[in-house]
């Protein structure tokens, strides 16, 4: 039988009022508005006790568990399908399970791929289904290689966000993401990148709101997205329409134009 874990908790105004206040955009928080798109990162959050954490800031057990003692754990992408969206004011349930573990050899040694399942419900009705795939690797590797030179972006509308250490404190705040390469400047060398690593998840949030603020709906079709290459520092960067159009897709660019993420819309 495949191990789930289950979480019901009501789908509060405040998470989406301090994200809209991080971003400076404005959307209705009262209840009854629907929470846009990927917001759902905020709710039904996995809050662990302290003792439950390892030296990284990740849970050292549950769903996923690490593989192994001093293994490195990456956000690598996922996929979003919204079939309507979440409710302010009304509870919903967040279903969790390992859908599927890979073991692969890379070249700086072992490699777990694992996919999370989560599945949301409100109202007796499934919203939302989703898939995160996570990498461990072995420790002592060090950071991911550099972006390669991108291609030139696509002519069309830009979202710029200028992100600091104050943006991501806040943004692993609403996330409950205690992972120290965001926040924990003394730390980063360990996990081998030579400053603070901007989240993937905010960047794939952000490729998504783009298209929410150009008028694409991304309600009843599926996001997918891919983290390439880490995007390390305070700086600004850029959301631009993928290589088929914002329709199809967005990129994620670094202040010196390096493809960082990449997301499709389907």
């Amino acid at each position: 039988m495949t191990e789930t874990t289950t979480r019901t908790e009501v789908i509060a105004a405040e998470p989406v009022e301090s994200l809209a206040a991080m971003l400076e955009v404005r959307v209705p928080f009262t209840a009854g508005a629907p929470v846009p798109p990927l917001w759902h990162w905020m709710y039904l959050l996995d809050r662990r006790l302290q003792s439950d954490l390892g030296p990284d800031g990740h849970p050292t057990s549950g769903l996923p568990a690490p593989p192994g003692p001093g293994r490195r754990r990456m956000f690598a992408g996922g996929r979003v399908t919204t079939y309507s969206p979440l409710v302010i004011g009304e509870p919903a349930t967040k279903v969790t399970s390992i859908a599927k573990t890979v073991e692969k050899e890379g070249r700086t040694g072992p490699l777990t791929f694992v996919t999370v399942l989560l599945e949301i419900s409100q109202g007796g009705e499934l919203v939302i289904r989703e898939e995160q795939d996570i990498v461990y690797r072995a420790p002592g590797t060090g950071a991911l290689p550099p972006a390669p030179e991108p291609p030139t972006p696509p002519a069309g509308p830009t979202l710029s966000l200028a992100v600091d250490e104050r943006m991501l404190f806040r943004f692993s705040a609403l996330t409950y993401n205690t992972h120290r390469i965001h926040y924990d400047l003394g730390y980063v060398p360990t996990e081998g990148y030579d400053g603070l690593v901007i989240h993937g998840p905010l960047q794939a949030l952000l490729m998504g709101d783009h298209m929410r603020r150009e008028g694409i709906d991304l309600v009843g079709q599926t996001y997918g997205y891919r983290l390439i290459s880490p995007m390390v520092g305070p700086q600004t960067l850029s959301i631009v329409p993928g290589q088929d159009g914002l329709e199809q897709g967005a990129e994620s660019r670094s202040a010196a134009g390096a493809i960082c993420a990449v997301s499709t819309l389907s």
